[in-house]
């Protein structure tokens, strides 16, 4: 199959070492790859004939009607020519894409093949029991079980497990605290019963567990000073139960529960916080005959480093340890996205059954850092300046001031009483121009860098302040 390769002067050297071993003829078209034209794709192509044609990543223009005109499939290659010796070898064993980047095109179609077994994997999974539908234990999949803490206290509660839900919770924890009474529960219960996804309570209580029979199905957590009081009646509704090792052990209450007549038991052998025992309390997460309950929550809380990885290792070690539901929340805001973590995290415990590591696995927790560095060629230039100092006092725009904020996953920018809302910092600035708002270059360009600033605070769920730093 011969290919043709167009690039730029800068890349040249890139593309042909990629090309080597490959019936390839790499063609110089100008300066910068990304600037290639119809025009000279045309006739590059009337000279010679080609199988077809491997265009940078990064080119703005259509080919397809060149592609038309001369029967030769023109396909996007990845943006950086880094990338090209990962694209070669697969051609013809895949059709890339004469829109999409190939590595974007690439990393799509992994993700959903990723999916795809992801969800033939839990159909065809074994398990212990099933709660409203959702498979615990056995051979499935781990499951996230996220708390709200204070569900009494919510003012918006079905919004909130909604949320919850949607994140990737597969069950939602409502947690009771000692103010909370029976008309709280029922309330809180009231208020999400339509929700048909797995909800479970979580207190101490006695009585508040009473309150919660008519709609939780799993309690959380019973030992020997609750069991007396509700175990049976636990049974009774058919409610699975998170067992702690409370003052007895684990041993005598998980005795208990079965002679109380529970039969969806789970384990939770108490995952201790990092400073407080967490190297030891691993040790009682053995074998046993029920599924374990992992509480990685409790140590992500109480740890003033970014979850992002802390999730994906305690996702890990539980898989290792063989858990079958993870605790998480989102009580504070270094916690916020947590949910949505724990879950890819699980996820690729999952594909990575077979495989010596998790990588490479088509999905992936890498939020700030690079899987690889794009190593583009130096910039050519005959002259340069250092940068000059910008001015403490600026000339305001006559046509007025702008206020940038965030509403839900939105930036907002409102001048003269009126507004302009979008999720991409692009959108919003074009419709500022479009609407003639602006009318000094360095106000456009002040606009500019606060809306991106404004769109990275959305895509990294951080507080954006403007004039503030990121």
């Amino acid at each position: 199959m011969r290919i043709l390769l167009p690039t730029g002067e800068a890349t040249k050297d890139q593309v042909k070492r990629a090309a080597e071993g490959f019936d390839a003829e790499v063609v110089v078209t100008g300066s910068i790859a990304s600037f290639l034209t119809p025009d000279q794709l045309r006739a590059l192509l009337r000279k010679e004939w080609y199988d077809l044609v491997i265009v940078s990543g990064m080119c703005s223009a259509s080919f397809l009607e060149v592609e038309n005109e001369t029967g030769v499939p023109i396909f996007r290659g990845p943006r950086h020519a880094a990338d090209l010796p990962l694209i070669l070898p697969h051609i013809g064993a895949i059709e890339l894409s004469r829109i999409v980047p190939a590595d974007d095109f690439l990393a799509s179609r992994r993700r959903q093949e990723a999916y795809r077994i992801l969800v033939q994997r839990e159909e065809d999974a074994e398990c212990d029991f099933i709660i409203r539908g959702l498979k615990i234990g056995g051979n499935s999949r781990m499951k996230v079980i996220a708390e709200i803490m204070d569900a009494h206290r919510r003012n918006d509660l079905y919004s909130e497990v909604e949320r919850f839900f949607s994140q990737g919770a597969d069950i939602v924890d409502l947690g009771f605290g000692f103010d909370a009474t029976p008309k709280d529960v029922r309330r809180c219960l009231k208020t999400i019963e339509e929700i048909d996804r797995p909800l479970a309570i979580d207190t101490m209580e006695p009585a508040l567990i009473k309150a919660g029979f008519f709609r939780a199905d799993l309690i959380l957590s019973l030992d020997e000073g609750n069991l007396p009081a509700v175990g049976r009646e636990i049974a009774e509704h058919g409610c699975a139960a998170v067992i702690l090792p409370g003052a007895k052990g684990l041993s005598e209450n998980v005795a208990a529960a079965k002679e109380a007549g529970i039969s969806c038991l789970i384990i939770d052998p108490v995952l201790l916080p990092v400073c407080s025992g967490l190297t030891g309390s691993l040790s009682r997460f053995t074998a046993l005959p029920y599924p374990l309950f992992f509480g990685a929550g409790n140590v992500v809380e109480l740890f003033d480093a970014d979850s992002i990885g802390m999730n994906a290792l305690l996702a890990g070690i539980a898989h290792e340890l063989g858990a079958s539901i993870i605790f998480t929340s989102e009580h504070s805001d270094k916690t916020m996205g947590c949910i949505g973590e724990m879950r890819r995290a699980i996820e690729m415990m999952v594909l990575a059954e077979g495989r010596p590591y998790p990588k490479d696995l088509g999905i992936d927790l890498l939020i700030l850092k690079e899987k690889r560095r794009r190593r583009e060629p130096p910039l050519s230039y005959k002259e340069i300046r250092g940068a000059i100092p910008m001015p403490l006092e600026i000339s305001y725009d006559p046509r007025g001031n702008f206020r940038i904020g965030l509403e839900g996953d939105e930036i907002v920018a409102v001048v003269n009483g009126r507004g302009v809302r979008g999720k991409r910092w692009v959108d919003v600035f074009h419709t500022i121009l479009t609407n003639g708002d602006v009318s000094l270059l360095d106000h456009a360009a002040y606009l500019g860098a606060e809306l991106f600033k404004a769109e990275l605070a959305l895509r990294f769920s951080r507080s954006y302040e403007q004039d503030g730093p990121f």
